[in-house]
């Protein structure tokens, strides 16, 4: 346990998002269930709300709370006969995807291999092969919480199934610290991906062709495409540095013939600078991505759109292209649709009904540069505002975004109202209330 004072306060609060403090009145670095349960108590006799720290991809601010940091829970068992695996609390999907493949299998995990389990998955979990397979949420068997009266309570489809469906998609509706996890996992072993990285001035003449492309892809086929602008450092390769470049990424599950075929109208566009798209085994999936490892200071806002146009791209390009003087490193749209839609059941609290691509943007800076990052990032959204749903992806709604009118537009009105109920009968008294979101009925 560290107060504010205490030497490794800060180094315990620290997450993935440098530019979001965490300044808890308390925090608690736990070991095991019965920590998090005495951290619950501890945080209900004293009247203060509770909040959870895994990796912290998406933490909003943490001020005032117990903070209750899961990290060194991070067990993965897995079980090959059953193709299921169980991740403890702070599990991140880069040790998932190495130990199930070991034995060719594949969860849904995240695009970047620091995104912690739980809490990817407790706000739907968008694969990058999640148009072959569905939201992660889909996946999930059993999960293991402590809810605020501090009891550990076990939710399954058969027990306490209301609680089950909302704990998968209700992000937003905390009801308890999810201290373990189970969840299928698939027989993959390979996929056919990488990524296409063309020149910035071909920005437009590679969103529209890719826009064209994507509406007749199989579901095998997983996509999406980035207009990135990286720093001229020694770790970045010497084509991409110091410009803007565009990246079109593949995960395409199925042969690598068949995958060439599909790609080739892409290669056909421009002359790449780079071509990593080939046969690679899952194990390398956080490849395609290039996710930056290492905490920085991230300034982002998200959205979902409804349908792709030749206008959106030149909206795209106006506000985020090589001529536009933006100050984002990132701009990415990624494709929804397959499975993701036509789901196996939809009995949990997930859905991205009505959207047909996800739109993510992000800037890097401290904050002294945040006011102009997000003034920018204003500009970008209202520029593709036409095409927006009005809701959002809980995986994605950002520390900024955060806010519980965010939360509620991210959810149907009778999925909200569901989630509201829910989480009276389990947090009355709103303990954790420590993170944005809804409030008990």
């Amino acid at each position: 346990m560290f107060l504010p004072d205490d030497d490794g306060y800060d180094a315990e609060c620290a997450s993935y998002n440098l530019a979001v403090p965490q300044r808890p009145a308390l925090v608690v670095g736990a070991e095991g269930v019965g920590d998090v349960q005495a951290a619950i108590r501890f945080a209900a006799e004293q009247g203060l709300p509770v909040a959870v720290l895994a990796t912290g991809h998406s933490a909003p601010s943490s001020a005032g709370t117990v903070l209750i940091n899961t990290r060194r829970m991070d067990a993965v068992t897995i079980d090959v006969e059953a193709r299921t695996a169980r991740v403890e609390a702070g599990v991140r999907w880069r040790q998932v995807v190495e130990a199930a493949g070991k034995h060719g299998l594949a969860p849904l995990n995240g695009a970047a291999p620091t995104v912690g389990v739980v809490g990817y998955t407790l706000g739907g979990g968008l694969s990058p092969i999640g148009r072959t397979f569905g939201f992660a949420a889909d996946q999930v068997r059993r999960i293991e919480l402590v809810t605020a009266d501090g009891q550990l309570r076990v939710a399954t489809a058969t027990d306490e199934p209301g609680l089950f469906w909302a704990l998968r998609g209700g992000k937003g509706s905390p009801v308890g610290v999810v201290t373990a996890m189970e969840f299928n996992l698939f027989p993959v072993s390979h996929i056919y991906g990488g990524g296409l990285f063309f020149t910035g001035d071909r920005a437009s003449e590679v969103l529209t062709a890719w826009g064209r492309w994507t509406a007749s892809v199989p579901d095998e086929m997983n996509s999406s495409i980035a207009l990135l602008q990286l720093p001229p450092l020694p770790e970045v390769p010497e084509p991409l540095r110091g410009g803007m470049v565009v990246h079109v990424r593949i995960a395409y599950v199925g042969s690598a013939e068949e995958g060439e075929r599909l790609v080739a109208p892409l290669r056909a566009i421009a002359p790449t600078l780079i071509d990593s798209v080939t046969e690679m085994p899952y194990t390398a999936i956080a490849s395609i991505h290039a996710d930056p490892p290492n905490p920085i200071p991230v300034q982002d806002r998200s959205g979902l759109l409804s349908e792709f146009t030749p206008e959106l791209v030149d909206a795209i390009v106006a506000h985020a292209g090589p001529d536009a003087g933006s100050p984002l490193a990132i701009f990415e749209l990624r494709l929804l649709g397959g499975a993701l839609e036509r789901r196996p059941y939809s009995g949990n609290a997930t859905d991205l009904q009505g959207a047909a691509f996800t739109c993510y943007a992000v800037g890097i800076g401290g904050p002294d540069q945040a006011e102009a990052i997000q003034a920018h990032l204003g500009r970008v959204f209202e520029g593709i505002r036409p095409w927006s749903t009005g809701r959002q992806f809980l995986n994605f709604l950002t520390a900024a975004e955060a806010t519980p009118k965010a939360v509620a537009e991210a959810y149907l009105p009778e999925t909200y109202g569901r989630l509201a109920e829910i989480k009276a009968s389990y947090d009355p008294t709103n303990i954790f209330g420590g993170t944005p979101g809804i409030a008990p009925a």
